[in-house]
């Protein structure tokens, strides 16, 4: 299996429990953008046990908590692709965090609704 969240360089993980890391996204859509991932290699958020659930969800609050100290961002876009339908290219489980800014784009309104450009205003 070629997997690229499978086994992180220890050099990129920033943050990590019995259930996951958190490694800086390579291709990050703002800056600060991380990503918690998973030990076990699943394909989706729905194929976690409990105890994976609760350790994943420590650990995206644990990297908050560092990129408000950090950065300082005026709010946070928490995301997860889970089939190719949906976007997902890396089919191993893995939850984006991504830091916003006051201005980082004209009308952020709608947020994560933007996944499908014209429904995310309503």
């Amino acid at each position: 299996m070629d997997c690229p969240f499978c086994s992180p360089p220890g050099d990129e993980v920033v943050i990590s429990n019995h259930a996951g890391y958190v490694r800086r996204d390579r291709y990050p859509v703002n800056h600060g953008h991380m990503l918690v991932i998973p030990h076990r290699h699943i394909g989706g958020y729905f194929q976690c046990d409990e105890e994976e659930r609760e350790g994943l969800w420590k650990l995206v609050e644990e990297a908050k908590g560092l990129l408000d100290d950090e950065i300082s961002p005026d709010g946070y876009n928490i995301g997860i692709n889970i089939g190719a339908a949906a976007g997902q290219t890396v089919m191993h489980l893995h939850i984006h965090l991504i830091p916003r800014h006051h201005g980082d784009m004209d009308d952020p309104r709608g947020g994560v609704r933007g996944v499908i450009p014209d429904k995310r205003i309503y």
